[in-house]
This record gives C-alpha cells, structure tokens and sequence, in this order.
C-alpha cells in the first residue's frame, strides 16, 4: 500500500506518508458538490458536518502530525463512521473507498481490538447504507466481502512487516555481535603483546640493569677510570628509563593507564637503582584520576627535574614530593646538599621545555635556587 513507507527510498517514503490526505479532498469535491442529502434529513448542513468530520479523520492519521495514540484511534474510528454515513447521504461518491482504507489503517496499525471494531463498524455501515438505500443484498454482500479482503490484506501487510522488523532486528544483533567478537580479538590480541613485551622486555631490562650496577660497583672498586664510570652510569640510566617506558606501554596495551604517582615512583626508584644519589617521593592526598595531558606534563616536569638534579649535583639528596589538593595538584622536585658536577654542559633547554608543559595544561611552573639547593615546582588545575 502507499501508506507503507518503512521500506521505500527516501523522497518516495515522504511522498507515501502525505498521500494519506487523498480520501480528504475527494470527499470534498465528490460530496459537497452533489445536490445534498437523499436518505438524511437537514440538507447541506447535515452533509457538511460529515465530510468535515470525515476530513478531521483522516487529518488524524498522518504519522506527520505525531499526534497521541488515543488520538489517532478514536480519529480513525470517525474516519470510518462519518465515511459509511456518507455513503448513505451521498450515494454514487467515493465515500464507500473510505471504510476500507479505515480497515487497512487499523488492521496494519492498531490494536487486535480496535481493528475487530474498526471491521465490524465498516461491515455494519456498509449493510446499513445498502438497506437504507434499498440495494440489492449481492451490494451488501460485495462490500462486506471487500471489507474482510481488505482487512486479511492488512494483515499480510502487518505479518510481513512483522517479518521484516524481525529480520532487521536480527541483522543488527549478529552485527553486534560480530562488532563484540572483534573487539574481544583485538583485545585478547593486545593483552597477548602486553605478557610478551612484560616478560620478554621489563625482564630483560631489569636483569640488564642489576648487572650494571653490579659492574659499577666493581669497576668502582677496581678503580676504573671517570670515563668508564660514566659510561656505565649512562647505560644503567637508559636501562632504568626503559624498564619505566616498558611498564607504560603494557599499562597501554592493557588500557590500565598508570598513574601519576605510581610513573613518578618509578622515575625516583631509578634514580635510586644508578646509587649516585639518595631520593624519596611522598604523595600528600588522595591519588585521583587525571586528565592524559596533565598525567603526561606532571610526567615529564619530574623527569627532567630529576635529570637536571643527576647532572648538577649528583652526590645531593633528592626529595618529590606530589601533592593532590582539591582543585590543583602540586609537584616539587628539590636536590639539597650536592656537590657541583665537574663538568656542566651550557645551553639546555630543560626549564624552558618544563615551562612551556606547565603553559600547555593551564599550570604554572617555579625554578630556581633555595636556601640549601635548587627546586622545582609546578601547580596545574586537576
């Protein structure tokens, strides 16, 4: 039927909903039109409060207009029973199409019971009109048999809808499904790389890194030159920065992103496994989630910090020290007690990198000497 739009293309599905509206204008120009009542008394009047109820009806049963169910039912039962007193008061118009429309709207659309009412109204108007109009009984029988037809074509219609919404209901569970089962791959997947990249790589870092400082110590012992104490020192650094990088990246993989805290530990715990200087980290509140950016600018101030406190002064004493207060988190990185390094390379672009971290997340950053070392301090809105 036109009224069916559900599975038709889109300027065809639109044009399918508004011609719901051509039973109105029919009833208009097929009834008013006529020279009145023949089976009704009270003339033109009576004629045009029908067809004007019957157009309200109609009026009723456009999805455009998204009016309350309630609404759309008792319109439609009008429809019907203003279109089968027409027929009585207007005989040869269209009015007798409309009772079957009504049936296929309420067979298709409503309730099981609105649309045994619906029938049996049209099959009753339909009988009345030929009685009163004293038409043959094969009339009468013709439209009740048109109606039934009707009202089994609506229920094919309604069955086959049925159908289709099931069959799409379908489709878009097993697509979900197939979306759910690929996403669990993937994830299996990840977690897979995770274990191998734990196992393979953090331990072979870690092992490479405790036989370093074994070597340190023995060289040290051994009296081995400045350059070759350097040179292992550097190594155990990098192991140190790759067993941190390692853990982040199977946190990643696992979507169990680590924590501010728990990143800058790491950072301090590595600064502790090279044994050039003594360093502790406090954390003063409650750990919270942070947003990536500020997680990731907390990270890297305190790497720097703690690499610009190894070089400058690498026998002082190092102390982190991060904060969670109610609006900010506060992180100070200070080095006490050191001895200058021999050797101090110019020109870094550390704190001018930290400063530009602290500008991108809304913070701001202090560095400079204090009263027995240098300190590092950076405020940022979490």
């Amino acid at each position: 039927m036109l009224e069916d739009a559900a599975n038709l293309p889109r300027p065809w599905a639109a044009m399918a909903r508004w011609l719901r509206l051509i039973p109105a204008p029919v009833l208009v120009l097929t009834t008013v039109t006529r020279p009145g009542p023949q089976l009704l008394g009270g003339g033109k009047p009576v004629l045009v409060a029908l067809v004007a109820l019957a157009v309200l009806g109609n009026l009723s049963q456009l999805p455009q207009l998204r009016l309350p169910r309630r609404l759309v039912r008792t319109g439609l039962l009008i429809f019907v029973v203003t279109s089968c007193l027409l027929t009585v008061a207007a005989p040869g118009s269209s009015a007798f199409i409309n009772p079957l429309l009504g049936v296929h709207w309420a067979v298709r659309r409503s309730t099981n019971t609105l649309a045994t009412i619906t029938v049996v109204v049209a099959c009753a108007g339909q009988i009345t009109g030929v009685l009163l109009r004293h038409d043959s009984a094969v009339a009468a029988f013709a439209l009740v048999l048109g109606t039934v037809a009707v009202a089994l074509s609506g229920l094919v219609w309604r069955s086959r809808e049925a159908r289709t919404e099931q069959t799409q209901l379908a489709l878009a569970r097993e697509q979900q499904a197939r979306e759910e089962h690929a996403r669990a791959a993937a994830l299996a997947e990840r977690a897979r790389i995770a274990r191998e990249l734990h196992d393979v790589l953090a331990h072979s870092l870690a092992g490479l890194s405790l036989n370093l400082q074994t070597a340190r110590l023995l060289l040290a012992r051994e009296g081995a030159s400045a350059e070759v104490m350097a040179r292992i020192e550097q190594a155990q650094r990098l192991a140190a920065d790759g067993i941190a990088e390692a853990r982040q990246a199977v946190a990643a993989l696992r979507d169990d992103p680590v924590p501010p805290h728990r990143r800058i530990a790491d950072l301090v715990a590595a600064v502790r496994l090279e044994g050039a200087a003594a360093a502790d980290v406090v954390v003063d509140g409650t750990p919270r989630e942070l947003p990536a950016e500020i997680a990731q600018a907390l990270h890297r101030v305190a790497q720097e910090a703690l690499t610009n406190a190894r070089k400058h002064a690498p026998d002082g004493t190092i102390r982190v020290v991060l904060e969670y207060r109610p609006e900010h988190v506060v992180l100070t990185v200070s080095n006490t007690d050191g001895r200058p390094a021999p050797t101090v390379v110019a020109g870094g672009y550390g704190l001018v990198g930290m400063r530009e971290r602290a500008e991108q997340v809304g913070g701001e950053l202090e560095a400079g000497p204090v009263a027995d070392g240098w300190r590092v301090r950076l405020v940022v809105p979490a």
